[in-house]
């Protein structure tokens, strides 16, 4: 055998993959951990939505392989809800593609639009997976800072500074992951005019927008945005369906057709049970996500209790499904990461494997319930 590839020399198997590892030993060896790294939610999907799935499912034509560009009335879906809920008119046949949950859609639009050598800005703190996908393509990322003395926001005056001859595409993802940064359609207004006039590609991550947001944003609202951007969105954290694998790229059509010809070489299709699922997910009325943020609200308040029981800040105003909390101390955040679990059982997530900026901070997950949460704190003397 003459090797792996040189790509994987780029990056390095995901944090949560080895860190779980080591959290999946402790139980077997007895101990109760409480997870509360991960943003896999703990609450079940609305009833009519697992309906919608069984009632398919034991359909005998079902099961075959499906279009790569989802049913007709998912698409149609997805487009009443962007209508609803942000306000955009999209063309359900030339402007939504339905994907397996939108990390296959990072990786797509990175093999859509980049070669070998082409540069990519990456916010710096962010989504891990936005790096790799880059690397994996033979991309160069170049991450763009995000501080806290900036809300977490682009420095424009920072990234025009910046030698953008060779960049591509740029990532970006409001409400935003790890700190909870409010999106915000004055900078969204900027990133569009920023990447007009550089030939940029901007790339919205938008899986979060109705997790403690009472005004969910799109960045396809705002006027010329289909001729600059492109949007990812998700089911996995609105509509509690992580494993379900749902999600969806919109934008124009030219970008979304060159989308397609990688997804089409890559899967054969979602299953038809789940499309009927996402449509009735796609339906659910406002009492839903009003009910999910008062759980959300109630758990983020103890959350908000136990960092201050480990001397950690936190900003009261972020939204999204994480509470992003400061070190005082200025001491490492991989060392009490590795104590909480070792000494409390308290699995929480670094925020440097977001990104240099997110050195010295902590990442809480919401997936938690109220009970588990109690316990969390009643562990920290």
């Amino acid at each position: 055998m003459k090797g792996f590839s040189t790509r994987l020399a780029h990056i390095q198997e995901y944090y949560f993959s080895q860190k779980l590892k080591e959290v999946r030993e402790l139980i077997q060896a007895g101990h109760e951990v409480i997870n509360m790294g991960i943003g896999s939610p703990d609450l079940p999907p609305h009833p009519n939505v697992i309906a919608a799935l069984t009632e398919v499912a034991v359909e005998p034509n079902a099961h075959g392989y499906q279009g790569y560009q989802g049913i007709p009335a998912l698409r149609t879906g997805f487009a009443r809800f962007y209508q609803k809920h942000y306000q955009v008119e999209l063309d359900p046949d030339r402007e939504i593609l339905p994907l397996l949950g939108s990390k296959e859609g990072i990786v797509h639009v990175s093999l859509a639009f980049l070669d070998a050598g082409d540069e990519v800005l990456i916010p710096n703190p962010g989504y891990p997976t936005y790096a790799s996908a880059c690397q994996l393509v033979g991309a160069k990322a170049v991450p763009y800072d995000l501080r806290a003395s900036n809300n977490w926001m682009p420095d424009f005056e920072a990234l025009e500074k910046m030698d953008l001859s060779k960049v591509k595409l740029m990532w970006v993802n409001y409400p935003h992951m790890p700190t909870g940064a409010r999106a915000d359609v004055h900078v969204f207004a900027k990133l569009l005019d920023f990447g007009r006039r550089h030939e940029i590609l901007i790339v919205h991550d938008n899986p979060y927008s109705f997790i403690l947001e009472d005004d969910p944003k799109s960045i396809m609202s705002l006027d010329g945005a289909f001729e600059v951007a492109m949007e990812l969105n998700s089911l996995s954290k609105t509509s509690n369906m992580a494993g379900w694998r749902i999600g969806v790229l919109v934008g124009k059509a030219d970008y979304i057709g060159a989308v397609l010809k990688v997804k089409s070489n890559m899967d054969s299709g979602m299953f038809l049970g789940v499309q009927h699922g996402a449509i009735a997910a796609l339906e659910l009325s406002d009492t839903w996500y009003k009910d999910l943020n008062q759980i959300y609200l109630s758990r983020r308040r103890l959350i908000w209790h136990l960092a201050e029981k480990l001397h950690l800040e936190v900003d009261k105003h972020a939204v999204g499904m994480f509470v992003w909390a400061k070190m005082m101390d200025g001491s490492d955040d991989y060392a009490l990461v590795d104590s909480l679990l070792k000494s409390h059982y308290l699995f929480v997530t670094p925020g440097s494997i977001f990104g240099s900026n997110g050195s010295g901070y902590i990442r809480f997950s919401l997936c938690v319930s109220e009970d588990l949460i109690q316990e969390a704190i009643n562990r920290i003397k």
